[in-house]
């Protein structure tokens, strides 16, 4: 058992001192709210209700993450890491930071058909460092999110459905836990730890390495087919439908989306509520295109993009915005989604809705639905969908949308499985949220793991799991 991290190691001392000690320790940059560079620093994708933390630590290796940790145990602080802030969670007004974003080399091994990720690594580095020998990363689909978190949270890929999901292929962790120890995390060595990393994001210590999988895909036929969305009742059942007949190798998702009127968007789209599938098949290219060949005959298109493309090209297929904003969003791993249901959501959060929100249908199954070759704690497996809603806010409209957005869930919850941790933002991502993403046992397994590794719960500035009571 770890004896508790937030128990002092010393007499308590002025905070701003101790801070200045710790910044003549460390060799990354130090930031308090005084700071220049504090705010940048701090600052993450997701705009809406930032943390302000006390202290800021620009980790620059491993040991200023050690150090980090234990001046936070030390002063009664609570610790979070952060590397490009795409998935946070409940805000905080005080604790340490742990900024990753400098900690981010790539190292692959082309044998082994692995790579090594630094805290702070974005997928497209990933993505360019394994093409070079026709490798890919089981990342999202976005190129500028964080690789190391994304995986923690469980990982649903762009080939998720033939790989399964990104924390099912973490090969080895390195992590600082709560004693300030630098751990190296295996199925071997440390497998409670392992076992909870692994879908439990950032609970049980500061990742600042992972080895992962590499699977050998150079090239996949994919892209996007925009409609109108005048259209979308009628598209998104017949996509549901289309759902049931393709093979494990087809990973496809559709979003129903408010699209501003921007001059940087195609001139098709600009202004309009569209329809967009998005498509990712590892096959022949031939055999995609008699796969999307129903999709393509329900309409008229505004754009289609889909073709064959070198996986470094991922990235255009969703084409998720890289501007920092503030948004809130929530999500529902559904065990099926029919056209009744469909209806639903769209009468709740389509364009004739109070409030017009950005709805996503991922298709799961296939290889989500398999246990990995070593077991982890990503839930919901049975999942047939996920539906995820998400909106930009302003401070006076946010609770506004978030009930909406519970409206929504509502009105899913027959259906509902429950939660996919990373696409649980901000104010949505409380405790009770967060048990939804895993199977009761493993929650309860998860706690007790906690408890071990973090009994002050010292990593309470994420997607908290509680450490189990001690036992009386």
């Amino acid at each position: 058992m770890v004896s508790s991290a937030l128990e002092p190691r010393a007499p308590r001392e002025d905070l701003a001192v101790a801070a200045d000690r710790l910044a003549a320790s460390v060799r990354g940059p130090l930031f308090t709210a005084a700071s220049d560079g504090y705010d940048e620093e701090r600052a993450r994708y997701q705009t809406h209700r930032p943390h302000r933390p006390a202290v800021v630590v620009g980790a620059a290796e491993p040991k200023d993450v050690q150090l980090a940790v234990e001046f936070g145990a030390a002063h009664g602080l609570p610790v979070g890491v952060q590397a490009t802030g795409h998935c946070p969670a409940l805000p905080a007004g005080t604790g340490v930071l742990v900024s990753t974003r400098r900690m981010d080399e790539v190292r692959v091994d082309p044998v082994a058909r692995t790579a090594r990720l630094g805290a702070g690594v974005a997928w497209r580095q990933v993505v360019e460092a394994a093409a070079v020998h026709g490798l890919a990363p089981l990342n999202g689909s976005a190129p500028n999110v964080g690789a190391v978190g994304y995986t923690l949270g469980g990982g649903l890929g762009l080939l998720a459905r033939k790989f399964g999901y990104a924390a099912d292929h973490v090969r080895r962790i390195e992590a600082v836990t709560a004693d300030g120890r630098l751990r190296d995390v295996t199925a071997d060595g440390e497998p409670d730890l392992f076992w909870a990393l692994r879908g439990g994001r950032d609970n049980f210590g500061v990742v600042t390495a992972l080895e992962v999988d590499l699977v050998p895909v150079e090239r996949l036929y994919g892209g996007g087919l925009y409609f109108d969305g005048a259209a979308a009742r009628d598209i998104l059942g017949a996509y549901l439908r289309w759902t049931r007949t393709v093979p494990e190798e087809m990973t496809s998702s559709l979003a129903l989306v408010p699209l501003p009127d921007l001059p940087s968007l195609p001139p098709p789209l600009r202004g309009r509520y569209v329809v967009h599938v998005r498509i990712a098949f590892l096959g022949d290219p031939a055999a995609g295109e008699r796969l999307i060949a129903p999709l393509r005959a329900l309409g008229p298109r505004l754009a289609d993009s889909v073709r064959e493309l070198p996986y470094t090209e991922s990235g255009t297929i969703h084409n998720d915005p890289v501007p920092p904003a503030a948004y809130v969003g929530t999500n529902a791993m559904l065990r099926d989604l029919d056209e009744e249901t469909a209806g639903t959501v769209l009468a709740l959060a389509g364009p004739d809705a109070p409030i017009t929100s950005v709805v996503e249908v991922r298709h799961l199954g296939g290889a989500l639905a398999r246990a990995p070759r070593e077991a982890n704690c990503v839930g919901n497996r049975e999942a047939g969908y996920l539906l995820a809603v998400l909106d930009r806010v302003t401070e006076d409209d946010a609770d506004a949308v978030r009930a909406a957005h519970g409206r929504l869930m509502d009105a899913l919850s027959s259906l509902t499985t429950g939660r996919c941790l990373n696409f649980l933002y901000g104010a949505d991502a409380t405790p009770d949220e967060v048990r939804l993403a895993y199977t009761p046992d493993d929650y309860l397994r998860l706690r007790r793991i906690k408890a071990a590794y973090d009994p002050g719960n010292l990593f309470r500035l994420n997607h908290n799991i509680p450490p189990a009571p001690a036992p009386r």
